[in-house]
Order: structure tokens, then C-alpha cells, then sequence
């Protein structure tokens, strides 16, 4: 069961091949026996999993259900679920038992979907490794000795491994796209406002989107079906129509215009990379689309203004948690003061701790003009070049990372992290749709070739990446950790 694609198992459980609670008892068994190893859960639901499989069960008997009904699937740590604790991957956070479900949920729970657990997470989404996390740091299924990215590493490990069908991510500057990358899955991060963020605890609100991670552009489409829509609960959701995204997945792309940013095939590509994302555009040619090379002339600037209005956001959102009145608090404190340090500096870890405090100074007086005003000013200025490119071509097309999956502990300072995220973090800032398939494999570690579209062509992109896993197999390829532990 472990190797077949949500579709697939959905058409299983459709046909009879086996029930909802033997397929949820079956990768019940796969975390139990091999997330040791990877680390990707922090929380286990099964006793609440294996009631839903069986309420699953009966409502198939009964002939109410939907495409999803009976399958299983993990929510990323930053989703409130309600009598489940939901911890950000923190400290801060670790008793926190969410008392109501974030609009995903509620609408994944109505589609009758089985939650098995809660994935790992770095740190209140902070990081592009998954080793911020206060729980550990998660291994990638292809190298234990390797990242998985971040910050939705545990969810892009846990499908990657097979012990879930499938698992929900947010990306605030690449942490969907960036990790399905580095795991070799798909991972749709959908135009800012398309999903609801009700219930998401926030790291930074114009930034972070909700999206699916999975096997297949196929499989991402069948969630997005379900989580999309618009939520008077959140102010930033769009009352925009929502299409069947499945029905254009067949479409054919004869006629498709590719452009590919030549700000991302320059310095600091590995080749190796760069090779894997090429030979993936032929395959792109071979189908009948046309290949131009365009220019996104503000991209080098998207690093320095993400991190600059990321962090202040960040530093706004995390204001809350402060020993009062929820999450961590210190012991014995001696006034308020202390009670507000010490919760603080305990509950936090340190990268949450460095955007804190990014944020603070660069709202500071004296130089609120001079940073934040400025870096939303380039923003726009990034938002447009995506705009222009799409005047002349359907989609762009480049690496989602400028290498794959590096060892754990390699990256020591903060900055060359935050380059990791280079191909990734202009699409939040411009609010547009991207997502990553499979495209080979450099050294041994997936590539991911990421797809751009202009705000609300997540059906476009699906399509897209649709026909080419329906030309290539790299999605349906499983590192030997999967079968070792089948």
C-alpha cells in the first residue's frame, strides 16, 4: 500500500481492495516501526485515526462519500487540531492543546480524511533544514545522513518514506516547494489568499500559504479540491470561485510558452542540478511547448527584503506568546518582568530568537523607514517582474533549490541557509502559485524543478506538472528506506 499514490488509493478503497481502517492500521504500523529513524512525526493520533477509519468505513457502507474518504494523511505541527497538541515545532508551544480546528482541518475532517498524526517542523516554520526543531531534527528517507529541508520537512520525509499518502505543508519562503524538492514528492504552494490560514499559527501573515505535498500533481489536485476556498474567519482569504482542479489535468500542452529566468541558472547552480532541471524542460519541448528565456531583473533582492519583512512580522506575531496566557512559562518568577524574559528566552530556540530580533530593530524608530518601508517598496518591484514575464509566457520554469538535500550540520552560519531559499522566497513575496515535482537526481539526492504561474493558476500548474509525470516516472521512485521498512 505504502507505494501507491493517494489516486490509487483511493480507487482501492472504491473498489473494496481493502478498508479504510486496514489501510490507516497499515501506516499506523509503518510510523511505529521506522519514524525512529526519521524523526518526521511529533505527534501520533492513532486511537483517534482508527475511529475515523471506521467512521470512514461506515459512511462508504452508506454511500456518502467523496474522492478522499478513508484516506489517510499527517497535518504539519502549525495547524491547530482540536484535543490535539499542536506545538510549532517549540518549546513555546509544547503544551498546547489546540482547543478548535484550523479551517484545513475542519474541511479535510468534512471530506473524511484520516489525520494520522503531526509532522516535525522547524521552529514556528523558521529554517529551510528541519534542525531548528525543539523536537529534533528530521532525516531525509533518500540519506539519513541528509536534510529533508524545511520548514516542512517532516511532512515531505513522511510521504517520501510512504508512512502517510500524503500531508499538509505551509510556505512562507519556500517551505513546501523546498523540502518536496529535497524528498523527491510534489509540493503545490498556492496563490497567497487561496487557502485559509485560520487556525495556522502565523510566522509571517503576508507571507505564509497552506498547500498539500504528495506524490503526484494528481494527488495535490484531489486535496486541493478540498482545502481551497475562501473563509470569512480570515481576513487575507479571497472570495474567488474555486475550479475543479482535476478536470484540466489532462489537457494537452501543445502550444504551452515556458519562460526560464536566466537569474536562475547563474552562479551557485549545482550543475548537476541545473543538468536534471534542462533535460526536464526538453521533455517540456517534447510534448510541444516552446522554451524562451526571460529576465526577473529584481530576484537578487528578494533575500534581503524577505528577510527583512519576514522577521518583522515574525517579531509582531510572536509578541503573544509571553508566559501569560498560554504556552511556556518560567518558573518562580520574581515580577513581570522576569515572568516576560525568562518565558521568552526559554521557550524560544535560537533562530526564533534571531528573526525576533531582526524584526524588533527593523520596526524600531529611526529605522522603520529606512528597512521595512523600503523592502516592501522592492517587493513591489518583484511582484511586477513576475507580472511582466507573464505577459509573454504561461508559466516559468526553473531549480526550486540551487542544490539537493545537503548533510545535516552543514550549514553553520544563519546566511547560507537563508541562500538556500533563493529560487523560492520571490514567489511569496509576489503572493503567486508554485510547485515542485520530481525531476531526477544529483549524487544520489531528488532534484526538485519548480513551476511559476501568474495569482490563481494553480490549475494551470497542476496540468502542467501533470503531463510531465504522466511522461516521466521520477515521482513514482521511492528511496530504498521505503522498502526497506515496507
Amino acid at each position: 500500500m505504502h507505494d501507491k499514490t493517494l489516486t490509487q488509493l483511493a480507487a482501492s478503497l472504491k473498489s473494496g481492495e481493502f478498508s479504510s481502517r486496514e489501510l490507516t492500521a497499515h501506516f499506523l504500523q509503518k510510523i511505529e516501526k521506522a519514524d525512529s529513524k526519521l524523526n518526521s512525526f511529533i505527534t501520533v493520533t492513532g486511537e483517534q485515526a482508527l475511529k475515523q477509519a471506521e467512521a470512514a468505513d461506515n459512511a462508504r457502507a452508506a454511500g456518502e462519500t467523496g474522492i478522499l474518504t478513508g484516506i489517510p494523511l499527517a497535518l504539519k505541527d502549525i495547524f491547530c487540531t482540536r484535543d490535539v497538541k499542536t506545538s510549532c515545532g517549540s518549546r513555546m508551544l509544547d503544551n498546547f492543546i489546540a482547543p478548535y480546528d484550523a479551517t484545513v482541518v475542519e474541511k479535510l475532517n468534512a471530506a473524511g480524511t484520516i489525520s494520522l498524526g503531526k509532522t516535525n517542523m522547524d521552529e514556528f516554520a523558521m529554517g529551510s533544514s528541519n534542525e531548528n526543531s525543539h523536537y529534533g531534527p528530521v532525516k531525509n528517507p533518500w540519506d539519513l545522513t541528509a536534510v529533508p529541508g524545511g520548514s516542512s520537512g517532516g511532512s515531505a520525509a513522511a510521504v517520501a518514506a510512504g508512512l502517510v499518502p500524503a500531508a499538509m505543508g505551509t510556505d512562507t519562503g519556500g517551505s513546501i516547494r523546498q523540502p518536496a524538492a529535497f524528498c523527491g514528492i510534489t509540493g503545490l504552494k498556492p496563490t497567497y489568499g487561496r487557502v485559509s490560514r485560520y487556525g495556522m499559527i502565523a510566522y509571517a501573515s503576508s507571507l505564509d500559504q497552506a498547500g498539500p505535498m504528495a506524490r503526484s500533481a494528481e494527488d495535490c489536485a484531489h486535496l486541493m479540491n478540498v482545502i481551497a476556498g475562501h473563509d470569512v474567519r480570515d481576513s487575507t482569504s479571497v472570495a474567488r470561485g474555486v475550479p475543479d482542479y482535476t478536470d484540466t489535468l489532462n489537457a494537452p500542452l501543445s502550444g504551452l510558452k515556458i519562460g526560464l529566468p536566466k537569474e536562475y541558472f547563474g552562479d551557485g547552480l549545482d550543475p548537476d542540478v541545473e543538468s536534471a532541471v534542462r533535460e526536464a524542460v526538453k521533455v517540456y519541448e517534447s510534448l510541444g511547448a516552446t522554451v524562451r528565456e526571460v529576465s526577473l531583473p529584481h530576484t537578487h533582492y528578494a533575500i534581503p527584503a524577505y528577510y527583512v519583512i519576514a522577521p518583522a512580522e515574525a517579531s509582531s506575531n510572536l509578541s503573544r506568546f509571553d508566559g501569560v496566557r498560554f504556552g511556556h512559562r518560567c518558573k518562580d518568577p520574581v515580577d513581570l518582568i522576569d515572568l516576560y524574559k525568562r518565558s521568552r528566552a526559554e521557550g524560544f530556540g535560537e533562530e526564533v530568537k534571531r528573526r525576533i530580533l531582526i524584526g524588533t530593530h527593523t520596526l524600531s524608530e529611526g529605522f522603520f523607514d529606512a528597512y521595512y518601508t523600503k523592502a516592501q517598496k522592492v517587493r513591489r518591484l518583484i511582484r511586477q517582474d513576475f507580472l511582466d514575464a507573464f505577459e509573454d509566457v504561461d508559466v516559468l520554469m526553473g531549480p526550486a533549490s540551487p542544490t539537493p538535500a545537503f548533510d545535516l550540520g552543514a550549514k553553520k552560519d544563519p546566511v547560507s541557509m537563508y541562500l538556500q531559499d533563493i529560487y523560492t522566497i520571490a514567489v511569496n513575496l509576489a503572493g503567486i502559485p508554485g510547485i515542485s515535482v520530481p525531476a531526477g537526481l544529483a549524487g544520489g539526492r531528488p532534484v526538485g524543478l519548480q513551476i511559476l504561474g501568474t495569482h490563481f493558476a494553480e490549475a494551470q500548474l497542476l496540468n502542467v506538472a501533470h503531463q510531465y509525470q504522466q511522461a516521466t516516472d521520477w515521482h513514482l521512485q521511492l528511496p530504498a528506506f521505503a522498502e526497506e521498512y515496507a
